[in-house]
């Protein structure tokens, strides 16, 4: 997704998502290994006013490359769910993709999360247009 951030991009983001939480009790997590090591994050965030899908929540991670394939993303992301469902009383997330990453697609599917066609999308970011795949989470009940 266009590499590391700089320094000044990166504390932007940070700042939002800490704004996120303080506004909606939920947001993005930094991922570290036991070594403290950042990795990426993970987690649900409140979509953008002017998302092509209106008002949701959705959740998604970004990690390091070197940190594909050991069940980071899968864990907190999860976890971010069953948080969202259980103390903050969400009944829906999405998670949306693009239709050749496979990889994401696999951490919905480990996730439970159920392909809604129907949902598919889309949209111009960073004025390149990007078709989206979109999954739904519900609580389990």
């Amino acid at each position: 997704m266009g590499g590391p951030l700089k320094r000044v991009e990166s504390d932007t983001k940070f700042d939002r998502y800490v704004s996120t939480f303080d506004r909606h009790g939920f947001c993005r997590w930094a991922i570290e290994d036991s070594r403290h090591q950042f990795l990426g994050y993970a987690g649900v965030m409140p979509s953008p006013s002017d998302h092509p899908l209106g008002p949701h929540a959705e959740v998604g991670w970004r990690l390091a490359r070197s940190a594909w394939g050991q069940g980071y993303a899968t864990e907190a992301a999860g976890v971010a769910l069953i948080d969202v469902f259980t103390r903050v009383g969400l009944s829906e997330v999405l998670a949306y993709t693009s239709s050749d990453n496979a990889r994401s697609q696999a951490v919905m599917r480990r996730l439970g999360l159920r392909r809604e066609p129907v949902r598919d999308f889309s949209h111009a970011y960073d004025n390149r247009p990007w078709d989206g795949l979109v999954w739904v989470a519900r609580p389990v009940v």
